[in-house]
């Protein structure tokens, strides 16, 4: 079967960072479509995207976009009564630690980090981009290969997102969501704690899976392409 996969990208760079994924999941016969952050707390822009999504199979988001995509499978089931599969990489279902779910990002932290880039967008978002391959020991080369896929992204578009990293607690829709779930995540993150993983486990429905990709950073989906479309399949198939 040839599978229709809407692919979200995460925070800070644009789409054209999971261009390589794109490119390799198309190659194995699958039909892609990959767009960037949204803010889902906006119900216009939201629905558009839930019509855009039911046209799919399979939602697969980074980071900030495996949140999205939850958000999506989720309105999907309400709006249509249709599951679609979901794979989230590199994403945690609350990214900032609130009440019940402490497994996360600090206040603090991401405060100071929201702060920094309302005074200096530019150096944040670098300093986010060393962040996203922090980890793994390429990181070095994967900089640099990063660099070359960024694109300058609208500030309020960044804005938007940081809100929705600050805000969005979705653990209830990882226990209730019916459809087939996937969550991969990295053993070196440094954006989501590597704990998250037994918590995800901990509050899976039983049609999910979790599964762990090792010596990979926060951005493996751009850097371990191959490693990556395998799970996919492994998975789909």
């Amino acid at each position: 079967m040839t599978y229709r996969i809407l692919l979200i990208t995460g925070w800070g760079g644009g789409a054209e960072l999971l261009k390589p994924l794109h490119e390799a999941l198309e190659q194995k016969g699958y039909s892609v479509e990959r767009i960037n952050i949204f803010n889902v707390l906006n119900d216009d822009i939201l629905q558009q995207h839930v019509e855009l999504a039911v046209e799919y199979d399979v939602i697969i988001g980074w980071s900030l976009g495996g949140q999205l995509a939850t958000i999506l499978v989720n309105q999907i089931q309400q709006q249509y009564a249709e599951q679609k599969v979901l794979i989230t990489l590199a994403s945690n279902p609350c990214f900032v630690a609130q009440a019940d779910w402490m497994t996360a990002m600090p206040v603090e932290t991401f405060m100071q980090f929201k702060q920094s880039f309302e005074q200096d967008a530019i150096t944040t978002l670098k300093r986010f981009g060393l962040l996203v391959c922090q980890g793994a020991s390429s990181a070095k080369k994967d900089f640099i290969a990063m660099q070359k896929l960024i694109r300058p992204q609208p500030i309020a578009l960044l804005r938007d997102g940081l809100q929705l990293l600050k805000q969005l607690n979705l653990v209830e829709l990882y226990e209730n969501y019916q459809g087939k779930q996937l969550h991969v995540f990295a053993e070196y993150d440094a954006l989501v704690p590597y704990q998250v993983m037994q918590k995800t486990k901990d509050l899976a429905a039983n049609n999910s899976s979790i599964v762990s990709v090792e010596g990979a950073s926060h951005g493996f989906p751009c850097f371990m392409v191959e490693q990556t479309v395998q799970i996919i399949e492994d998975f789909i198939q």
